[in-house]
């Protein structure tokens, strides 16, 4: 099964990188994300697949559409097809000290490679006990190293402002509906029956694997994702329009920021009672009940930054196109 998905990975990488089709290269991308979470369901990484569904096989695709109502479909030849030696001399270099490297990494799956040695057995032995969860990469991500898991956060939130700073979001827009108005939203009557049916269960799902993340695959980025996809699904369905009046793009980003506040306040009261930085044992004086608490609340914090970024990077995208439609019109 793995050399299958693997190889299928390879012909669609090979595809992409041949393919001068723009709209076929985002469905080879869609393909090649949803391939990739089979992988890794495949490997027992459920909470990666749960990501790398959502956002590689269904978010992504969305946006890189919505990049190619700008720049167009099909990419230009270059007018000097010479390739740059420099270029390709720095590529094979590169290449060859990438396979140097792997030479001296242990084989996979071995049992003796260092971290099956000191790092897996001390989380596989210590982590039942010091933080009282079944989902030990819940324990990783949301105790053991949740200083990093804060990096990662602050990280998304920054990239979402750079993206919503690039596309100009403070500009105000008129005629938002230009692109309901294109493709006749209102024609697709079975879709929008069919996502009134879908749009709820995934609503729900998303709520379940954010609080659910203690205890099974999940947690805040995996809802986070799931939560936004079915607000852009909503979107695609019903049109920007309706989508305006649902979802409050200045609430959005007030609580893309919130998210991220939430997290860091963890932190900073445990500063504030003596004990390090994200030590969820001053949140209550059962230390298991303390880890309970302190990861539902950094986990909430993490899946609501994550939602919020994504669904205004959504929107912001969709401006764009409306101003490109503009531009055309005139």
């Amino acid at each position: 099964m793995n050399i299958t998905l693997l190889s299928i990975l390879l012909l669609t990488s090979l595809f992409i990188a041949k393919s001068r089709d723009l709209l076929a290269v985002t469905m080879l991308f869609s393909i090649y994300g949803l391939i990739s979470a089979s992988f890794f369901m495949s490997m027992d990484a459920v909470d990666v697949a749960f990501t790398e569904a959502a956002v590689g096989a269904g978010v992504s695709p969305l946006l890189m559409l919505a990049t190619l109502a700008s720049v167009g479909r099909y990419q230009k030849k270059p007018t000097d097809p010479e390739i740059p030696k420099v270029a390709l001399l720095l590529v094979i270099i590169t290449g060859i000290l990438l396979i140097i490297g792997t030479l001296d990494m242990p084989a996979f799956g071995a049992a003796d490679a260092p971290a099956h040695q000191h790092v897996a057995p001390r989380y596989i032995k210590e982590s039942p006990e010091e933080i009282g969860i079944p989902n030990m990469v819940t324990s990783v991500l949301a105790s053991y190293r949740a200083y990093d898991t804060l990096g990662e956060v602050v990280v998304i939130f920054t990239a979402g402002i750079g993206v919503l700073s690039l596309l100009n979001f403070r500009r105000r827009r008129r005629n938002i509906h230009l692109i309901d108005d294109i493709i006749a939203i209102d024609e697709h009557k079975i879709l929008r029956i069919v996502s009134k049916i879908l749009i709820p269960p995934i609503l729900i799902f998303g709520l379940y694997v954010q609080f659910h993340g203690d205890f099974g695959p999940g947690g805040g980025f995996q809802a986070g994702v799931i939560f936004a996809a079915a607000i852009i699904l909503y979107v695609l369905f019903f049109g920007v329009k309706y989508a305006h009046q649902v979802v409050n793009q200045t609430f959005v980003r007030v609580f893309s920021a919130i998210g991220v506040l939430l997290y860091g306040s963890v932190g900073v009261v445990s500063l504030l009672n003596g004990k390090n930085f994200l030590d969820y044992h001053v949140l209550a004086e059962n230390p298991t009940t303390a880890q309970h608490i302190g990861i539902l609340v950094i986990e909430l914090g993490v899946g609501i930054t994550v939602a919020c970024v994504m669904i205004l990077i959504f929107f912001s995208f969709i401006e764009n196109i409306e101003k490109v439609i503009q531009e055309l019109r005139k």
